[in-house]
């Protein structure tokens, strides 16, 4: 089939690879514009477009999916079908109508749950103990139209939502390839998603991300290695900011209030509403990351003082 594949961050390059890799010919992709980047904040291609173009693929940049020149340039390719992973904006009705056999979306949840921008992050947070990836035709709705295939994926303990997205777009990616097949044959048929189920995932913010160290010390957990690597968890410490890693959970350790920080002679405790967890590398305002008992060293901790107490700077 002829395909114009849409995506834009790194997440999406498993599949246009992949795609890449296929029987079917990627005529060209979607791609937001160039944004700035980097110290200098100059214009830097996306990821997706990088790739397209050392592969010789034509590369649209709408500033809005919905111009006309872009709807001209779209029609124009005349593709079989448009497959999209994490493009980063809404596409109109007028441009859904273009591919015979519709948008095919990847997204990283298994529908109906956790429908918008954050579902891998949301499943980490709320503990789910398996996730996955749908393929569904795009409709005007968030996230709402017909599957077309699933796989699935456990989620795992120690699980960063980096480390889990990185495993579902690779999966992912041989799950769109599979639906494209399928597609072309005739053998795949849409499934309306169940009314039962259904869950939100939206963006999580930097606000969101700051800990609140009156949690059991199991949802902290969670909380952090959701926000890691992005938006990046956060406490308060001496009127300052400070990032937080991943963190290790000491379930028999009771001696420590809600933020209260225990300085050993190799690690650094906290106390939550339940136990005390251990901190893994923390990144102080203006500094390199570094392992917790390093920064302690180096900041020298009073006995009784608390994380999360004074509002960042």
């Amino acid at each position: 089939m002829r395909l114009v594949f849409a995506g834009t961050p790194e997440v999406a390059l498993p599949s246009l690879r992949a795609l890449l890799a296929s029987r079917h010919e990627v005529v060209a992709v979607v791609t937001r514009p160039d944004a700035p980047a980097g110290r200098g904040r100059s214009l830097q291609a996306s990821p997706v477009a990088l790739l397209a173009e050392a592969n010789g693929i034509e590369v649209l940049k709408p500033e809005r999916p919905r111009d006309p020149e872009f709807l001209e340039q779209l029609a124009a390719l005349q593709p079989d079908c448009c497959p999209v992973v994490a493009y980063g904006a809404l596409v109109p009705r007028p441009a859904l109508g273009i591919p015979r056999l519709g948008w095919v979306n990847l997204h990283f949840s298994l529908l109906p749950a956790w429908r918008g921008a954050a579902p891998v992050q949301h499943a980490v947070w709320h503990g789910d103990d398996v996730t996955g990836a749908s393929t569904f035709l795009l409709e005007e709705g968030l996230d709402t139209g017909p599957v077309l295939g699933v796989v699935t994926e456990s989620v795992r303990p120690s699980d960063t939502s980096g480390d889990l997205l990185g495993r579902l777009a690779e999966s992912g990616a041989g799950l769109l390839v599979a639906t494209m097949d399928g597609l072309e044959s005739g053998a795949l048929v849409a499934v309306p998603q169940p009314a039962d189920g259904i869950s939100l995932a939206p963006k999580i913010t930097v606000d969101d991300a700051r800990v609140d160290w009156s949690q059991p010390a199991v949802r902290v957990d969670r909380q952090i290695r959701a926000c890691t690597p992005a938006p990046g968890a956060w406490t308060t410490y001496r009127g300052e900011r400070l990032k937080l890693g991943p963190v290790s959970l000491l379930a028999d350790d009771t001696s420590l209030a809600p933020g209260e920080l225990g300085i050993d002679k190799n690690r650094v405790r906290v106390g939550t509403a339940s136990h005390a967890v251990v901190l893994g590398a923390v990144r102080a305002q203006g500094k390199k990351e570094m392992g917790a008992a390093d920064w302690a060293r180096g900041t020298r901790p009073e006995a009784g003082e608390v994380l999360g107490r004074d509002e960042a700077s």
